[in-house]
């Protein structure tokens, strides 16, 4: 299996985002943590079909990141599921509800998801809905994806901001 970073990306983002109406959680939800997600998106080349005449796609597969803090401190990971851990252990695994294109044409999309699940009692173990915004990089590669590659895997740097969000 290959795996090949495309390229990093550095720095904290956390800037304020204009967020589209419908990424934005219920009026019942308080902010409780921003972080940035700094890693890889991870894709691999599929056949669109069963079919010998089949197309070839690149296929997101998961996320693979660190979450920091507003001080650039590491404060947990960002992996399959979508999962959230918190260095304390606690976890909160989401699923799309929302999304919505970047404002950057090569970045991955925006998004509002809703907790599934929650585990422990520290930093994601209250959190209901998560924003993914102000994104950079991440989109799937534009080519290297046909019949010969089948299987491949790439990964493709990325940065987000996430904001988690509690009950009031």
């Amino acid at each position: 299996m290959r795996h090949a970073v495309l390229f990093p990306l550095l720095g904290l983002a956390l800037a304020i985002a204009q967020v589209p109406e419908n990424l934005k959680p219920p009026e019942t939800e308080s902010l409780l943590l921003k972080a940035v997600g700094k890693g890889t998106q991870i894709y691999a080349c599929k056949a669109t079909s069963a079919d010998a005449d089949a197309r070839f796609e690149w296929v997101f597969e998961k996320p693979e990141a660190q979450l920091f803090d507003e001080r650039g401190e590491r404060i947990g990971t960002h992996y399959e599921g979508p999962t959230w851990e918190a260095s304390d252990g606690s976890k909160v695994i989401g699923e799309v509800v929302q999304r919505a294109k970047s404002p950057r044409g090569d970045a991955v999309p925006w998004l509002l998801l809703k907790a599934k699940t929650t585990e422990g009692g520290g930093r994601f173990g209250r959190v209901t809905y998560v924003q993914r915004l102000n994104t950079m990089g991440g989109s799937a590669p534009a080519n290297g994806c046909d019949k010969g590659h089948a299987g491949a895997v790439a990964g493709v740097g990325y940065q987000a901001d996430y904001y988690f969000y509690g009950r009031r």
